[in-house]
């Protein structure tokens, strides 16, 4: 059995680089309650990941490809989901309005949520995310090669690659943080709030235009 592991270290930082909806995720959780609880909380986005990583290591990759009707149902949760947190965010940074736009942004009330449930939202996002799918059951044969069982390095090279995740996971709550500290008004932080909303909107548009591969 022989891993390109130099391709697929490449493949994979930048794949988990590119700003993504759980990427994103992390950064707000960041920005709102700090790094600490952020990276607490992708715990759930690896967990969603290892569940999808021993699937194709067991060879459930091909009918998490191939079978539509799974695959249309897990985008549409995924969509559902994410339009949820992006109007969720949107109404956050509306109901703030009557602050006046130079005020603390620390006087604003955040959302107080754990590492419980912030690692329970990664963990929907990710799992229902279509493209977290095709990539698990397409991208991560193509780095495993030889005779016999490839089982043990498809586990292989899914457990370096949720190392990776969470490697960029922390320069995501590092931006964050810093996000967080730099917000000097209620109007910055309404703006962050607002862009992080669209954004998480502008994600389930984009996953909704996700097709099964031929």
């Amino acid at each position: 059995m022989i891993i390109d592991w130099p391709a697929f270290l490449l493949a994979s930082f930048a794949i988990s680089a590119v700003p993504g909806a759980n990427q994103l995720l992390g950064l707000r959780n960041a920005y709102q309650v700090g790094p600490r609880l952020a990276l607490l909380a992708v715990v759930g986005r690896l967990a969603a990941f290892a569940v999808m990583v021993v699937l194709v290591s067991a060879g459930l990759g091909t009918l998490l490809l191939r079978s539509e009707q799974l695959f249309t149902a897990v985008k549409w949760i995924g969509v559902a989901y994410l339009l949820y947190l992006g109007v969720q965010t949107l109404w956050s940074s509306w109901r703030t309005r009557s602050r006046a736009d130079d005020g603390d942004p620390e006087d604003l009330a955040r959302p107080v949520r754990g590492a419980w449930a912030l690692g329970r939202e990664e963990f929907l996002v990710a799992g229902t995310n279509p493209k977290a799918v095709l990539l698990f059951a397409a991208l991560l044969p193509q780095f495993v090669s030889g005779a016999g069982s490839i089982t043990g390095g498809l586990l292989a090279v899914g457990l370096v690659y949720l190392v990776v995740e969470f490697v960029v996971a922390i320069g995501y709550a590092v931006m964050g943080s810093y996000l967080r500290r730099a917000s000097v008004s209620t109007r910055t932080d309404r703006n962050i709030q607002r862009t992080t909303g669209a954004c998480l909107i502008g994600f389930a548009v984009y996953f909704a235009t996700s097709r099964q591969p031929a």
